[in-house]
């Protein structure tokens, strides 16, 4: 039996009591970890039963011209035809090459051309001359209206997700212009449960269009500090790359499920709209102006994760800011809000479910959809 000093027995006694009261520490932190995480699904799940709505089936046919662009359009190609399959009696999906000899075998009720920037206004012209009904929804409006702006007239019906361009179409002669919203595919961007190395403070997801570049530069002393996530590409023509570097996930294209774990994984999500006056990347020649929000807005909405979003006039129709969503107008009024939130999880929950509620009752595929049906056939 060893003889231990008194000295060496207190040792021993004083680290075991050390273990004790870590392994309680821990346990104590994982039962309330544990807890946070079962309310917060639990009761986005009950915010998604209460607000989702599926539309009754229409007696249609629609032809469906997918924008076969691959990724990132993929996913919303996806989105629309699982979303109308399950709305109308008949579906038919097809390309661009294809869209005429199908439209002439099948003669559908709607031929529908998604996004459409690649798509030969002769074939829309072709389509029509068959006697059958044409519609485009475009998808990046205004950041490409140069295209557009050829490309509007040969359709019976032009639906485009921003609202400042439903004049600008109609000016050029189109009769029937819808304002429509791009939504969310909830079977991509839904509440989960994400893993430990997802779990951040803040976090954003996009391109580093120049508009953003300079937005993160002027902030890149506050983040340096911060438990913060950026994800894209383009992010190392930052000035302060080297600084943030750490917290960037450069030139990387998230799929869907990886994009929703990572705003399920953050306590706060920015929002940062790009600039629709961006030479380098844009074809606005008419220098058309964007005041509605943006697809992504409405996915971390989905996500059940507070939105931090920049001010735009099309915002307040679509969420009730400070009640279901937050923005701001200003780097410095987004560091308060950040900061403000951080502090204070009941209410950034608070919020983040009612933002999730309201997603899934106005702003889900099945929603536009169904507007875009009714619009088309009962108007």
């Amino acid at each position: 039996m060893l003889n231990l000093s008194s000295a060496a027995r207190s040792r021993i006694r004083r680290a075991g009591q050390t273990r004790t009261s870590l392994w309680r520490k821990g346990r104590q932190d994982s039962y309330r970890s544990g807890w946070r995480d079962g309310y917060r699904l639990g009761a986005s799940e009950h915010a998604v039963r209460l607000g989702a709505v599926m539309p009754a089936v229409r007696p249609l046919h629609i032809m469906f011209v997918a924008t076969g662009k691959g990724f990132p359009y993929s996913p919303l190609d996806e989105a629309v035809s699982v979303t109308l399959r399950a709305m109308v009696a008949r579906l038919t999906v097809t390309g661009k090459e294809t869209a005429v000899h199908d439209a002439a075998a099948l003669r559908p009720d709607l031929v529908l051309v998604l996004d459409g920037l690649e798509f030969d206004p002769a074939r829309v012209d072709e389509i029509r001359a068959l006697g059958l009904r044409t519609a485009v929804w475009f998808t990046d409006d205004p950041y490409y209206t140069d295209i557009t702006t050829v490309l509007a007239p040969h359709f019976d019906d032009v639906f485009t997700l921003e609202l400042s361009c439903v004049e600008h179409y109609r000016s050029l002669g189109c009769q029937r212009v819808h304002h429509l919203p791009l939504g969310v595919h909830p079977a991509a961007f839904r509440p989960l449960n994400a893993p430990q190395d997802r779990r951040r403070d803040i976090c954003f997801v996009g391109s580093a269009y120049w508009n953003r570049v300079d937005f993160f530069d002027g902030m890149a002393d506050y983040l340096a500090g911060k438990n913060m996530w950026i994800s894209g590409i383009w992010w190392e023509r930052l000035r302060n790359f080297r600084r943030l570097a750490p917290r960037i996930e450069l030139n990387k294209w998230m799929d869907p499920k990886e994009t929703a774990l990572t705003y399920n994984g953050a306590k706060i999500v920015i929002n940062l709209h790009r600039s629709p006056h961006d030479a380098e990347f844009n074809r606005n020649g008419a220098g058309l102006h964007a005041v509605s929000p943006n697809p992504r807005t409405f996915e971390i909405s989905a996500c059940a994760a507070l939105q931090l979003t920049d001010v735009r006039d099309g915002i307040a129709s679509c969420y009730v800011p400070g009640v279901e969503i937050e923005t701001y107008a200003s780097a410095d009024e987004l560091k308060a809000k950040i900061e403000y939130y951080l502090a204070n999880e009941e209410h950034r929950q608070a919020i983040a479910l009612r933002g999730l509620y309201r997603t899934m009752r106005d702003h889900t595929y099945a929603n536009r959809l169904d507007r875009m049906l009714s619009l088309l056939f009962e108007q």
